[in-house]
């Protein structure tokens, strides 16, 4: 049976709530594979929103080749911040009519019976309290015949749990069901909602690292983003500067630190190594041939020069500064420093000869970033901190290399590492 996914059925689909008289559930049908004879069938699902609680998604499959047939439902929402149990006293026979939704992660428990259904053993069901007890009776009657035959003292300890399942669902004697569901998707009809059910609890809890895995979830560690106090670089008003440590896949952290001045509206931000200097520095060339290329991710240290030789042009490592952004936010950053805000190009001090020659670098710029120029970008970092996003990894980049080389002595003097004494430091 095909998986539905809210992605490909909520486009130009509408949620109703569901309805045991409404006759016009309108759904939808595709073909899907059968996975009992693997030749097509026919899969129908309808978009149902039920009422005090959310969408759900449900499915069913009739194969016409060999008869086969499945229903199931999903839900149509993302997984819970938590994991809830709702605990229900069943007292009469009127709660065996109560709606369900149970999903495949959930734990199904009747403690006076020691009976219990673990998760992902069943799909994910829309059902009743008597129906939910139905399900489990014909599957442990699934085998009985057998047993019976192979291992009739399991089957008799069977029957007379099948028999106890029955008494439930005919109301002879109260029970507690219990659903245990991780990823928070499942529910237990309120039929005085939206007044208090005395005969329902509903307790939420935090998930375990193990249910997460279960789930595919993979936690992140927790988004700390430390702040202090700071004068604006611009108007020297009091302002706060925001700073975060952020892991940059297939690289390493950095930090990421923001100002924002609520005096005169001045903003900054820059990136510094979370790291020490690296043994050898780092060049980094990329050969421009698409405009795709402008949304790599790119990190440019404090300690980094830009070069694009095909314009003769070289910028040295600190004009810009420290940036984690894109290529084409950085192309941005330089032609707003060459040209936009260059004091040469208005007032006394510009010439019309190198305001043209500054416009003309500027749209060679806009060409780049437009991906109509073939050219080269390298990025320079004697200091090894900086990084430009490999679109291909782990793969290596068919465009981009990326060179170790032994810092020499004048570039050690420029990062301050020939007068720092490291060994025998006290």
């Amino acid at each position: 049976m095909s998986l539905i996914t809210e992605g490909n059925v909520r486009g130009g689909s509408v949620f109703k709530e569901i309805s045991a008289d409404d006759e016009d559930n309108q759904t939808t049908e595709i073909e899907s594979l059968c996975m009992n004879c693997y030749q097509n069938g026919l899969t129908r699902f309808l978009l149902t929103k039920i009422p005090f609680f959310k969408e759900i998604i449900v499915s069913s499959f009739s194969c016409p080749n060999c008869s086969w047939s499945n229903t199931e439902i999903q839900s149509a929402g993302r997984i819970q911040d938590q994991g809830i149990i709702y605990t229900l006293k069943v007292k009469s026979k009127q709660d065996m009519n109560r709606e369900i939704v149970k999903v495949d992660s959930a734990t199904t428990r009747i403690p006076e019976l020691d009976f219990e259904i673990p998760p992902y053993t069943q799909k994910g069901s829309l059902s009743t309290i008597e129906g939910l007890l139905d399900r489990a009776v014909a599957g442990l009657k699934q085998d009985q015949p057998l047993r019976k035959v192979s291992v009739p003292e399991v089957a008799e300890k069977i029957d007379g749990f099948i028999d106890e399942l029955n008494k439930l669902k005919d109301g002879e004697r109260e029970f507690t069901l219990i659903i245990d569901d991780p990823s928070g998707n499942s529910f237990v009809e309120n039929p005085f909602a939206p007044q208090k059910d005395e005969s329902l609890s509903i307790s939420h809890y935090k998930r375990t690292p193990q249910q997460d895995a279960q789930l595919g979830i993979k936690k992140g560690s927790a988004s700390v983003v430390l702040t202090f106090n700071t004068n604006c670089p611009e108007c020297n008003a009091p302002a706060s500067t925001n700073m975060k440590l952020v892991q940059i896949p297939h690289f390493k952290e950095v930090i990421i630190m923001a100002t924002n001045c609520d005096d005169c509206g001045h903003r900054t931000n820059e990136v510094k190594s979370g790291g020490a200097t690296e043994e050898l520095g780092t060049r980094i060339t990329l050969h421009i041939t698409d405009v795709s290329d402008m949304s790599r991710d790119l990190l440019k240290s404090e300690t980094c020069s830009i070069l694009i030789p095909e314009l003769e042009f070289e910028l040295g490592m600190a004009a810009v500064g420290g940036k984690f952004t894109t290529l084409e936010g950085l192309l941005k950053d330089i032609k707003d420093l060459i040209v936009s805000k260059n004091p040469f190009t208005c007032g006394d001090s510009s010439t019309s000869d190198r305001t043209e020659k500054l416009k003309l670098f500027g749209q060679k710029i806009d060409q780049i970033m437009a991906g109509e120029m073939d050219v080269h970008i390298v990025l320079d970092d004697p200091a090894g901190n900086s990084y430009l996003q490999n679109v291909y990894a782990p793969d290596p980049d068919p465009e981009m290399t990326t060179e170790k080389y032994t810092r020499t002595f004048e570039q050690n003097e420029d990062l301050g590492l020939n007068d720092m004494k490291t060994e025998d430091y006290q």
